[in-house]
């Protein structure tokens, strides 16, 4: 009985160490941003499942929280979170220190927006402690940010997403420490000043007020972006807006010479810091235009700085920094080139400044100093000529902030890795050149599914607070955890990048060239841009015209095929966020579709009898019947969150620029290569079968 006892007691023991190890071993943790300092020395006793109690000894108020991942119950917490608002804390402004004890967490902040950034860091903690049902680290963190304006460009001009995304979209961008937000709102503002230029489906002023709050509430400034002097289609579409036009013939831009168009524009702007009432800028637009004012004798750049300084006056009365693109006076100055050129010496930069300067330093007087100019460059920030844009104005007592894209123009999906390496680029020149800020811009022009742009941002989240202190493969890794948890960290779980080539051979691969956002310019697109059909009396000659082609085809087939499956997988693992990978699936689904398509008409062209004429035929039939599907899918995955049609009323503008978004009400534009595809294979299938029917000896 004795050594019964001894065995149970024996038994016991064991079964309690190994829960005790269990309860305590090491989880990976990946915090984005990279925290300032961080090191973690251990396992606490603090359980992935602890519900906490607070305690602030200066009673500082609690700040939003993520409740869905931080329990806190006074009656039932165990483990105390101590945590207090400390104006002296050896840290810039929106700086914390953080500490997990054995059994405590305490937390002092610089100021309001430390001690919510400081819990925005322990939510992603905690969180990674219940993905992997592991107890808390011990660990020491200090942190603050390198850049102290942190902004993402939300671009709405061609489409809104459902008010609820909106919502959902803040918390996000809360939770990896973004404050602030430049809102392109064109007309899906319903301007109560100038209600013509409002699309039916605009929100209102009150329900974007209700989205600013919200955003005020987790420490996000909005500020409005309402393009003007050019980019201004929007209202000069309606004809109520013709006699304000430039040139008479285009509703591109502005006639600076006229009051009234001071007057429409005012009353934008008061709408618009109506809706967005807490952010601190107004930005003007005010790029890519060139004027004449009706054919007046002064020069593009004057008339540029006489708009820019009416404007930017307004603003300032109005209680608002106003921002303006910079790349006019640049360009009319011919000294813009360079900035995207990264091969130009500094003595080369140097000699075409010492040649043009003397254009802008004869309007130097009237270049407003009230105003921010922002220097964008998507490509080569760290060019020299880049460089000597900014610390021009800098030297005439101009402020300057930079703007890098995680979108620009691609199709369907962001490539180059999101353009991380040009937002590191941006990020890390800003800090080294103690600017305060960054814009990420996110173009709707050519209009992907927003949750493509979360790689990109993130990225931009990483370099703008942190600096340069991951590799960027460190960071994809911090992505995917953050995004879909711990079990697709690892690289082989990587598909985003692998999906980048079959988007940019989806492009055209149906097209004769590089034509899919000019479909709508050409007299006869069947002819003159969709790609021709073999022809029967000449077996094999369309294979050998396309050989490279299908070459192609059949690489970005393997490939689609294998990220197909790696999303499936992701689906399987992933522990949230499963409509950003249905998304991705969707993505994926149309690009394997082109190279589909074009291995069938190979098929029909090799075809050699009747029997296998007729069954590539009935091939390319069934394709039309699969993208009918793969459409519909496709829009209903989108519809989760994105409204895909404009109202039936909706205005199209001229389309200056080319942006397939805006080249049809409903959502046709996203496919309307193959449906030009599907048009000409029917008209040519029509011909087929009226020579077979008309030539007996075709038989």
């Amino acid at each position: 009985m004795k050594n019964i006892t001894g065995l149970y007691l024996l038994v016991f023991s064991f079964l309690l160490f190994s829960c005790s190890q269990k309860e305590y071993k090491m989880g990976d943790f990946k915090l984005l941003p990279q925290p300032q300092q961080y090191s973690i020395t251990g396992v606490s006793a603090i359980t992935h499942n602890e519900t906490f109690k607070v305690d602030s000894q200066a009673k500082d108020q609690l700040p939003i929280i993520n409740k869905e991942v931080l329990d806190i119950n006074p009656d039932q917490g165990k483990i105390s979170i101590s945590y207090a608002v400390d104006n002296q804390l050896d840290t810039p402004a929106e700086g914390y220190s953080l500490a997990i004890s054995d059994r405590e967490i305490k937390i002092t902040a610089k100021d309001d927006q430390g001690l919510f950034y400081a819990f925005k860091t322990l939510e992603q903690i905690v969180q990674d402690a219940k993905d992997q049902k592991v107890n808390l680290p011990l660990c020491q963190i200090k942190d603050f940010p390198l850049l102290s304006y942190r902004s993402v460009h939300l671009d709405v001009k061609h489409h809104l997403e459902k008010t609820s995304y909106y919502y959902q979209l803040l918390d996000k961008l809360a939770s990896y420490k973004i404050n602030g937000i430049i809102l392109e709102i064109e007309d899906k503002l319903k301007f109560k000043r100038q209600p013509v230029i409002a699309s039916e489906d605009a929100l209102s002023i009150e329900e974007w007020k209700q989205i600013s709050e919200y955003a005020k509430e987790r420490h996000i400034e909005i500020s409005p972006l309402v393009q003007g002097l050019g980019h201004a289609s929007f209202i000069l579409k309606h004809p109520e807006y013709k006699e304000l036009r430039d040139n008479v013939e285009s509703d591109w831009a502005f006639n600076p010479l006229d009051p009234k168009t001071y007057e429409v524009q005012f009353d934008l702007y008061l709408d618009a810091m109506e809706a967005f009432p807490y952010g601190k800028y107004l930005h003007v637009g005010g790029d890519e235009v060139h004027t004449t004012a009706r054919g007046s004798k002064e020069s593009p750049l004057k008339l540029q700085l006489m708009w820019l300084n009416k404007v930017a006056n307004f603003a300032e009365e109005h209680g608002k920094t106003p921002i303006f693109w910079d790349d006019m006076p640049l360009k009319q100055a011919d000294v813009y080139a360079p900035m995207f050129k990264k091969e130009m010496t500094e003595e080369e930069v140097d000699r075409i400044w010492a040649n043009n300067e003397h254009k802008l330093l004869e309007f130097l007087d009237i270049f407003p100093r009230n105003c921010i100019y922002m220097r964008w460059n998507y490509e080569s920030p760290q060019a020299v000529g880049n460089i000597k844009a900014m610390k021009w104005f800098t030297d005439h007592g101009m402020e300057v902030m930079g703007a890098t894209a995680g979108q620009t123009r691609w199709v369907l999906m962001p490539q180059e890795e999101s353009n991380m390496e040009n937002i590191k680029s941006f990020a890390l020149s800003s800090i080294e050149s103690g600017l305060k800020g960054l814009l990420l811009t996110l173009w709707d022009d050519d209009s992907p599914h927003f949750e493509l742009y979360m790689r990109g941002i993130l990225a931009f989240a990483e370099y703008s607070w942190a600096g340069d202190k991951r590799s960027k493969d460190e960071i994809k890794s911090a992505f995917r955890q953050r995004q879909y948890g711990y079990t697709m960290a690892e690289e082989k779980n990587a598909f985003i990048t692998k999906l980048e080539k079959p988007v940019a051979f989806w492009k055209n691969a149906l097209l004769k060239k590089n034509q899919r956002n000019f479909l709508h310019t050409i007299n006869n697109p069947l002819e003159e841009a969709v790609i021709n059909f073999p022809d029967k009396d000449n077996t094999g000659a369309w294979t050998l015209e396309h050989e490279a082609r299908l070459k192609k085809a059949s690489q970005v087939l393997k490939t689609t095929d294998s990220i197909a499956q790696a999303i499936a997988d992701a689906r399987s693992i992933a522990l949230r966020n499963d409509h950003n990978l249905q998304v991705y699936e969707q993505v994926n689904k149309l690009a394997q579709y082109s190279p589909k398509i074009l291995l069938t008409l190979k098929e029909y062209d090799l075809a050699d009898n009747r029997e296998e004429i007729t069954a590539a035929a009935g091939k390319l039939k069934d394709l039309e019947s699969e993208f009918n599907t793969i459409r519909k899918e496709l829009e209903t995955v989108y519809g989760k969150t994105r409204i895909l049609n404009k109202p039936d009323n909706y205005i199209l503008d001229q389309d200056h620029h080319v942006h397939l978004a805006n080249q049809t009400k409903n959502f046709d534009w996203q496919f309307y290569a193959e449906m030009l595809f599907f048009e000409k294979l029917n008209n040519e299938m029509a011909k087929e079968v009226y020579m077979e029917n008309a030539d007996p000896l075709k038989k």
